[in-house]
């Protein structure tokens, strides 16, 4: 049987690309394709030191080498894209070329500030395939002469639940409190000051579950100070305990590649607050129905009155557009078209 490495600076984590990647992981074992893991960190089949965010030295060739010597092919997961270990990338970049490759395009070094003079990332090779998460990455890579192709992040439509109540109760949250829950590390792009005031309209407990990174931590202990709200900062919960504890997930966030919690928001039935960053608007065209982060009165009249109907049509929207049947369907075809079915 063939095999497929997928390779990243971190995987099996719950950052957002860990989680796409394990999407992918899954939709190539249903085409038939061994599977193994390759990262600087996490729990992952092989470990490459020298490709871990906090590296200090970068891996050598010969190490990435050994680490995808029975690869038939490789997916490699954003390392190839944002310049967090520029030279470990280098490294990557090399040992891939004239190789199987799928290069998996989260967010680009372009569409950050402290990263859009360089041009380095992403490479391209004739033996490589492009994919992003949204049509606007999509056209600037066709901008700089990469063709890519789309793939959207899938979710389950259906997910694992947890219990409301006991949640709720492990937490100390009441039965009769009303829970903005932020699912984000903070971070300036995410705009907790947003999410904060939406909280104090709403009269609810704000729950950041992410750590401050980047530098953030004094201003988001400032903001945390000033907020007219009850605070929580536990980090201890899983997806299915923190929507099934929510009444409103708030994701006002000024950018980003994707954005997955509003769609898994959805999935869970749970009412939206969500920015207007172009992946987001993107998203919206699919059909989902969101708040506006500022329209306070609006999430506060759905909260005085449930609309069941809204909770349906974005569960369904996700059913239909962003199913993870529909990954191994659009994973499948990508890799027909490059013919490297195993």
């Amino acid at each position: 049987m063939a095999t497929c490495a997928l390779v990243s600076f971190r995987l099996g984590l719950t950052d957002g690309v860990s989680i796409v990647a394990e999407t992918w992981r899954r939709a190539l074992e249903e085409l038939g394709w061994d599977t193994l893991t390759v990262a600087g960190e996490g729990p992952v089949d092989r470990i490459v030191a020298g490709l871990a965010l906090g590296a200090t030295e970068p891996p050598s060739t010969g190490e990435v080498e050994a680490a995808l010597a029975d690869a038939d092919l490789v997916v490699v997961e954003n390392l190839l894209t944002i310049p967090l270990q520029l030279d470990a990338s280098r490294v990557v970049a090399a040992v891939l070329r004239d190789r199987p490759a799928v290069l998996h395009h989260h967010d680009p070094a372009w569409q950050r500030t402290q990263w859009a003079h360089l041009t380095e990332l992403p490479p391209d090779d004739p033996a490589w395939r492009h994919v992003t998460i949204n049509e606007f990455t999509r056209r600037e890579l066709a901008e700089r002469g990469i063709a890519a192709t789309l793939v959207r992040n899938a979710f389950d439509p259906d997910p694992p639940t947890a219990d409301r109540a006991s949640v709720r109760q492990r937490i100390d949250v009441a039965d009769d409190e009303v829970l903005v829950v932020h699912p984000v590390r903070a971070i300036p792009r995410k705009r907790v000051p947003v999410a904060v005031a939406l909280s104090e309209a709403l009269g609810a407990t704000y729950w950041l579950l992410g750590p401050a990174e980047d530098g953030y931590e004094d201003e988001l202990e400032r903001i945390l100070a000033r907020a007219r709200c009850r605070v929580l900062r536990r980090p201890d919960a899983t997806p299915a305990e923190f929507y099934a504890a929510a009444d409103v997930v708030a994701f006002p966030s000024s950018w980003e590649g994707f954005g997955n919690p509003p769609v898994e928001a959805a999935a869970h039935r749970r009412p939206a607050a969500v920015g207007h960053y172009p992946a987001a608007d993107e998203l919206r065209g699919l059909g989902f129905r969101w708040f506006d982060p500022d329209d306070h009165a609006a999430v506060a009249g759905f909260l005085g009155s449930p609309d069941v109907e809204l909770l349906d049509h974005n569960q369904e929207v996700v059913r239909r557009h962003l199913s993870l049947a529909r990954l191994t369907d659009a994973v499948g075809a990508l890799l027909d078209a490059a013919g490297w079915r195993p």
